[in-house]
């Protein structure tokens, strides 16, 4: 694979960078979205189809790109077709992490160290090239401009970044909210992107839904009356029909 250009994960990685803290925006589903724009790369270099909701392997053969290429191989491993909500909603613990250490032995960003508090240690991120994050911003913002259908790689690019939840953080404020609906608009324009994109949300609304109904089960429980458990061998209560009560006979043969 040529590394004239950054791949979407990098991109998508660059987009959610913020230049002010020098952390990422939307870091939970930042993760999901780097999952799915590793498929969607790996789409784009003919690796892998989608096949349904299901993502397949097409060509097994290495990108040279070691990120791309783990995971293509575990793909691989599967042995048949794997649905894309259930790829992108597994672990991928230090995806985001592995990515910003590429980046930054690439000379896109530098790292800062720093302390919470004075106590804890932290590492913030600052781009170093901002001529590449500033062009692919330019590409987002061509095809929301224009209205213009965009090449595959920068309407899944959008499509990503508006499910991972971008769209408040590019285009802010009630003057951005437009630009936030045509991005989200740009998500029709590629097919695998698309299927990544809805993959990402499900499995954000999915976890949503999860946590809700536990809430609500929790609550539920808090808010039900104690039931006393009645006196054993205590006869119940005569029924009462109109105010007036109800006596038994016993039918004698």
């Amino acid at each position: 694979m040529s590394r004239s250009r950054r791949t979407i994960p990098e991109e998508l990685l660059l987009l959610a960078l913020d230049p002010a803290t020098g952390t990422t925006a939307q870091p939970q589903s930042l993760d999901l979205g780097l999952a799915g724009a590793q498929l969607v790369e790996l789409a784009l270099a003919g690796r892998i189809a989608p096949d349904g909701d299901r993502i397949a392997v097409v060509l097994p053969r290495p990108t040279g790109d070691p990120t791309l290429d783990s995971a293509l191989e575990l793909l691989r491993r599967r042995g048949s077709p794997v649905r894309a909500v259930n790829w992108i909603g597994g672990p991928r613990l230090g995806l985001r992490q592995t990515y910003l250490t590429h980046l930054e032995r690439c000379g896109m960003v530098h790292a800062v160290e720093n302390q919470m508090c004075g106590v804890l240690p932290t590492t913030r991120y600052q781009a170093t090239d901002t001529a590449v994050s500033r062009q692919i911003r330019a590409r987002l913002d061509t095809a929301i401009r224009t209205g213009t259908p965009p090449d595959a790689r920068t309407a899944a690019l959008a499509a990503l970044a508006h499910a991972v939840g971008l769209g408040k953080h590019l285009y802010p404020g009630n003057e951005g909210r437009s630009s936030r609906s045509r991005l989200r608009d740009l998500i029709r324009h590629d097919p695998m992107g698309g299927l990544v994109a809805h993959a990402v949300m499900d499995v954000q609304n999915g976890v949503a839904g999860q946590a809700a109904a536990r809430r609500q089960q929790q609550q539920a429980q808090q808010q039900a009356p104690e039931r006393t458990p009645a006196a054993v061998g205590t006869a119940p209560a005569p029924a009462r029909s109109g105010g007036v009560r109800v006596r038994s006979r016993s039918l004698s043969h």
